[in-house]
């Protein structure tokens, strides 16, 4: 599944929110979304899976226009695990990741032996597995995050939108779904808060400021200290890891650069 965004624009009341986005996703690459807040990740994505409608731009999958595809046809093809966890009735966590189920089935049609299979594998990916008949409403937000996830997983899709999808977890359950969701070989678009986790899993990067795409690459080429400086406005050092290969950067708080500067004088 190939995903593909030419000249997205987006605005709100009149104030643009993204233009001239222009971004392309492989099949079965892992792609991320970094820049600082507000600079217009989730508004891409929420544009790619069509919680907002585009003012302008074209976006596709395998070259199927995105804005022409029925709610069914897109919901077999595309996943999507968002920032917001909130559900307007209570559930049960199995009932919310049989949802994910929805798409495959004919109206009003109950589970098969086959969907209850599929959830139940679903829930143990994620380690949600004994809490299946726990109340939604109770979790945690890093509970309630990884049974979105495990919905995602039940809809069996090709491509996976992830906004920030790792925002409340701890750094056991963000490796763990980093890990697994590499296991999947699915395509992946993927907002991402942590630029050490980007740089862990994405093949490439897109960076977004202030609402236009500001540099793309792989993560040795985009994540720089002079690049994070200008997006960020921090201080960091980068640094390939011996135990990974892959780089990692070290954050240093404006005042620990001012003192160490002032020394070098």
């Amino acid at each position: 599944m190939k995903l593909q965004v030419e000249n997205l624009n987006y605005s709100y009341d009149a104030s643009p929110l993204v233009a001239d986005i222009r971004l392309h996703v492989k099949q079965g690459e892992f792609v991320g979304l970094i820049g600082p807040n507000g600079s217009g990740k989730s508004t891409v994505l929420k544009n790619v899976y069509r919680a907002l409608k585009p003012d302008s731009g074209w976006l596709a999958m395998d070259g199927e226009d995105l804005q022409a595809m029925k709610p069914k046809a897109l919901a077999l093809q595309m996943g999507v695990v968002g920032q917001e966890n909130t559900v307007p009735f209570d559930f049960m966590v199995e009932d919310i990741v049989g949802m994910g189920r929805s798409p495959h089935k004919r109206l009003l049609e109950g589970d098969r032996p086959e969907d209850r299979r599929i959830v139940a594998a679903a829930l143990a990916q994620t380690g949600m597995a004994e809490m299946a008949r726990r109340n939604y409403r109770n979790l945690s937000g890093g509970e309630k995050q990884r049974v979105l996830l495990a919905r995602a997983l039940a809809q069996q899709t090709e491509l996976l939108i992830m906004d920030e999808p790792t925002n409340h977890l701890d750094i056991y359950y963000q490796l763990q779904m980093f890990d697994l969701i590499q296991t999947l070989g699915v395509t992946v678009l993927a907002a991402i808060h942590d630029l050490n986790l980007a740089a862990l899993y994405c093949s490439r990067l897109y960076v977004l400021k202030a609402g236009r795409l500001h540099r793309a690459g792989t993560p040795e080429e985009v994540l720089t200290p002079e690049l994070i400086r200008e997006v960020y406005g921090i201080t960091a050092e980068v640094a390939v890891h011996p135990a990974t290969g892959k780089l990692s950067i070290a954050y240093v708080p404006a005042g620990m650069a001012q003192r160490e500067a002032a020394l070098v004088r």
